[in-house]
């Protein structure tokens, strides 16, 4: 139809990365519909930030999917017996999800071909980031290749983008162009163990990145910490 915008599904958790990459798409013109899932994850106060982002950023519609993660494990935050670690370590860390990233794109996928949107918008990063494989450009470029294969859009000639715009960002640079975009950061949660009302703990991987990133970008940190 002319003059139609065009759409886009954006992964939101509620932290950090994700809202900005939300803001990022509405920048460029789309359309968004926000779409979160509720994995079992210890910090289910981030579901309740990811509602209030997409609204304040003007998501079209918003879902939570349910999944059970925990029924597999396999990680600190999807398993209790499984500790937060609280000290940096060298690795993988146990607070990597086991094929999370790919199961989520799969989802946004099908909600992107029944919507006839054309992109799919992932917060990943390779630079500041906590170790994950599923957080790099071979994979993003892998699983584009894939969804381009395994889709009725992308057999019918309509190319599916898995949009990775923060990909070779610092975190500092993520929160310029966040603060820039009008990202409201006192409202996201990024805190591996939050407590039920969004408080950080201040010292689980994500904590420390995020309080780099404001650091390096001069800017006050908005988080409320335990």
């Amino acid at each position: 139809m002319a003059g139609e915008k065009k759409k886009a599904v954006v992964l939101v958790s509620g932290g950090l990365d994700s809202t900005t990459v939300l803001a990022i798409a509405k920048s460029e013109g789309y359309d968004c519909y926000t779409m979160s899932f509720d994995y079992g994850q210890r910090h289910r106060a981030e579901l309740e930030a990811a509602a209030v982002s997409s609204k304040q950023l003007g998501a079209i519609d918003h879902k939570v999917i349910a999944l059970d993660l925990r029924a597999i494990g396999g990680s600190a935050l999807t398993d209790d017996d499984i500790d937060v670690p609280e000290e940096e370590s060298t690795g993988i860390p146990v607070t990597y999800v086991p094929a999370r990233n790919t199961v989520f794109l799969s989802i946004a996928l099908g909600w992107a071909e029944v919507l006839g949107a054309n992109d799919v918008f992932i917060g990943v990063n390779a630079v500041d980031y906590s170790g994950y494989p599923d957080c790099r450009p071979e994979f993003i470029r892998a699983y584009e290749s894939m969804a381009n294969l395994a889709t009725k859009a992308g057999v019918e000639g309509n190319k599916l983008s898995i949009r990775a715009p923060l990909m070779e960002m610092t975190k500092a640079e993520i929160v310029r162009v966040g603060t820039d975009l009008g990202v409201d950061y006192s409202l996201t949660i990024s805190c591996y163990q939050a407590d039920h009302l969004g408080r950080a703990c201040g010292k689980c991987d994500s904590c420390r990145l995020r309080q780099e990133g404001f650091a390096q970008a001069g800017l006050a940190d908005p988080t409320r910490y335990l």
